[in-house]
């Protein structure tokens, strides 16, 4: 897409809208984004996904942290760390837009990008929101290697130490995925 089309589609507009919608219909069709249904994914798998990823965000390089461990900063201390379940930006810490990771489909699907975990990495909320349905070259954007654990492992250690100690059933579902990991990468 190119401004020049649209700068003679405006001047065409002046004296014959028939000749304007030609020149759209030519220079610059509509064509809709297929929309897509993926399925939900399963909370074992994101967590897989984030540790292959080394909790690093693959857009700009931003170290991540394990969602448990920001849900836990909020459930100790919910007046300096809010969280809203529904992300509300005026009732959540600005953290969790920046540091909570999310996955995101490298190709887009509604561009024919696939639902298979080869096509998804870790990124922040902030940027998944940016990118959308847009891809990498559109955007400017690179792809960046996977982090390493042993550098940073998104503060995972830490959450398992300090759950080990206090019960937390609100978080109960993420220990349990990042046990299960745990477990089986040995």
């Amino acid at each position: 897409m190119d401004v020049t089309s649209l700068e003679s589609v405006c001047a065409a507009l002046t004296d014959d809208a028939e000749k304007a919608r030609s020149l759209l219909r030519t220079s610059m069709p509509h064509a809709p984004l297929a929309r897509s249904r993926r399925a939900k994914m399963p909370l074992k798998t994101q967590v897989e996904i984030f540790d292959r990823d080394g909790y690093l965000d693959r857009y700009s390089g931003q170290r991540l942290v394990f969602p448990g461990v920001l849900r836990l900063i909020s459930l100790l201390m919910p007046e300096e760390f809010p969280y809203h379940s529904h992300w509300k930006t005026d009732r959540c810490h600005a953290a969790y837009w920046h540091m909570y990771p999310t996955l995101d489909h490298v190709e887009p699907i509604a561009q024919g990008g696939l639902d298979e975990q080869e096509n998804m990495v870790t990124t922040s909320m902030l940027r998944n929101s940016a990118k959308q349905l847009w891809t990498l070259e559109e955007l400017g954007w690179t792809l960046l290697p996977a982090g390493d654990m042993k550098a940073w492992d998104g503060l995972t250690g830490w959450f398992l130490r300090y759950t080990d100690i206090h019960s937390f059933p609100e978080l109960g579902r993420w220990r349990a995925a990042l046990l299960n990991l745990r477990a089986n990468s040995f």
